[in-house]
């Protein structure tokens, strides 16, 4: 017998549109969202490097994955340190991308294929050769001294504070311009701009108005936590029970050592959030998502989202780190969102730009190189039942795994940091496959700027095209029989007990419709027995030899199997 707990939204959460003269469509509910990476999809102009163009001619692929928007990692003005997430102009596009006339090129065409386009927006930070940097850093008296933390070292001469870096060491690095400390929470490149500061604000918000009026439908909020810091500069004190890193190490680092009471996820952050929801609501139909670190992710995501004043929309680490497919994990996960007394919409990824690919992260071989779909496939058709929205990254459709390169290939400078440990997040960053015979892989004619492994050349896209049974068609297939499904873009989930880390096994219900969903993680057949309340009884998403069966009151799952019933 199982047993199931609910877990259903307010009502002015639900799935349908809201009411009033705008009547927004709330597209971004339940919505699939992809995740372009622009250095590594496609070169067109043979420097080895990703472009909008290659994204432009790229976008019919894109729709034929049944997806509701894009989501574009930086492409703005950048010395690219971080490759892009260190702005150098808010308001323009790299050279090595392109230019804002094929930007423009680009969001029409994505829309005349009514799909949305949403930004990567880094607000935390610029680059040090920001020009709004580079004045503030000439003198403690100029217009824009204080658009950044700046802070006198202490009487010995370190740093103002312990807080630690993400990327490892101080926070805080010394300019001998101003004989001051400027706060940095990523790369000393990347200082952290001053959001006390209501100028900083106002040409923030100058950005995203920029963005908005040229039609684009929403932002990524990068580094979303980390906007705002104490102004009397504390130390945070030691955390009693460090966690590995979220990024796949297997020990502590110096930031995940600390408590961050006093550096990142502070409460001026829910009133900045409100003021950008406010900004957003001026426009039709946009919508922001928010990117959650810190030490409670998941509370912060459901704070960042609480009602319609807040962010439409957030995600955070949970499920994108992890060695191992566990519905326990899955399970506590969304439970413990809906334990916390908010009232937001959770988005869930797998795989993102800075993690180890999820093909190789939850397989039990840990390279995926000894590659079997059939995970890949369950993966995402677990990705596309959980209640909330859904962010899928490029090459996820495809089942790619974590390529593995030598530390000359490395290009990541928070990978070189952590080698041997961890390469960084290169492995997840390199091309796109779209050509097993093309020199390559189709990506370019020039060498690209990380390697594609040879690995990933039989998962290339012309492959997997004429496979009917491959990880992109099944995706291709799950997505469209997803759009006409209300209950999985709907509001509620009900877990059921399976006494078993194996299965997870959840019911989905939007009005009439309720849909059963059960996942087995297992390398070997899985039962799981029901109590027969649960409507219908056949499969209504057909997975080939991935489809589980029903005979009386069991449902039997093959390995990586899944059953989805109506």
């Amino acid at each position: 017998m199982w047993t199931r707990r609910r877990h259903r939204l307010l009502p002015q959460q639900s799935n349908k549109p809201m009411t009033g003269n705008t009547a927004p469509s709330e597209w971004w509910r339940g919505a699939v969202i992809y995740q372009i990476y622009p250095r590594s999809f496609l070169d067109t102009d043979g420097n080895g490097i990703g472009d909008i163009k290659g994204i432009t001619g790229k976008l019919d692929y894109v729709a034929s994955l049944g997806v509701d928007a894009i989501w574009l990692s930086p492409f703005f003005k950048s010395p690219m340190k971080d490759y892009g997430y260190d702005v150098a102009d808010y308001c323009d596009v790299d050279p090595l991308f392109g230019t804002l006339a094929d930007f423009k090129t680009m969001l029409d065409k994505a829309h005349s294929l009514n799909m949305k386009i949403i930004i990567d927006l880094v607000l935390s930070h610029t680059s040090d050769e920001h020009p709004w940097f580079t004045e503030s850093r000439s003198s403690r008296t100029n217009p824009k001294s204080d658009w950044y933390v700046w802070a006198d070292p202490q009487p010995d001469g370190s740093p103002p504070t312990n807080w630690q870096s993400v990327f490892g060491g101080s926070s805080w690095s010394f300019d001998i311009r101003r004989g001051q400390y400027y706060l940095h929470n990523f790369l000393q490149e990347q200082p952290d701009l001053n959001l006390h500061n209501p100028d900083v604000e106002t040409a923030l918000f100058k950005a995203m108005e920029f963005w908005l009026d040229m039609g684009v439908d929403g932002f990524r909020l990068d580094a979303a936590a980390h906007y705002f810091h104490k102004q009397d500069l504390k130390d945070n004190p030691p955390n009693p029970n460090p966690a590995p890193s979220s990024f796949n190490i297997a020990f502590p680092t110096p930031f995940t050592m600390q408590l961050h009471e006093n550096d990142i996820s502070l409460p001026h952050t829910i009133a900045f959030m409100k003021k950008v929801r406010t900004l957003l609501d001026r426009y039709d139909d946009r919508m922001a998502v928010a990117e959650i670190g810190g030490d409670d992710g998941i509370l912060l995501a459901a704070q960042f989202t609480d009602g319609p004043a807040m962010l439409h929309t957030a995600y955070n680490f949970s499920l994108i780190s992890g060695d191992k497919a566990s519905a326990a994990k899955i399970r506590d996960t969304l439970e413990y969102f809906h334990s916390l007394p908010y009232k937001g919409w959770p988005s869930w990824a797998f795989s993102n730009h800075d993690v180890v690919r999820v093909a190789s992260r939850w397989h039990p071989d840990k390279t995926g190189y000894n590659h079997d779909d059939r995970l890949s496939k369950t993966l995402i058709a677990l990705l596309g039942c959980l209640q909330g929205s859904v962010f899928l990254y490029q090459g996820e459709e495809l089942g790619l795994p974590e390529a593995t390169l030598t530390f000359e290939q490395i290009q990541d400078p928070w990978g070189k940091f952590l080698y041997p440990a961890w390469q960084g997040r290169d492995g997840c960053r390199t091309p796109m496959p779209w050509d097993s015979k093309a020199p390559h892989a189709g990506f370019g004619t020039a060498t690209p700027w990380l390697p594609i492994p040879a690995e990933h050349l039989h998962l290339s896209v012309n492959v997997q095209e004429k496979d009917p049974d491959s990880a992109l068609n099944f995706t291709r297939r799950f997505m469209a029989w997803r759009k006409e499904q209300p209950a999985l873009r709907g509001s509620d989930i009900q877990f059921l007990d399976t006494d078993t880390d194996n299965l997870l096994a959840f019911t989905r219900t939007e009005g009439a419709q309720t849909i059963l969903c059960v996942f087995n993680f297992a390398d070997t057949p899985q039962n799981f027995k029901f109590d027969g309340d649960i409507k219908g009884g056949e499969a209504i998403f057909t997975a080939g030899a991935l489809s589980g069966h029903k005979q009386g009151q069991t449902i039997t799952l093959p390995p990586y199997g899944l059953f989805v019933s109506a």
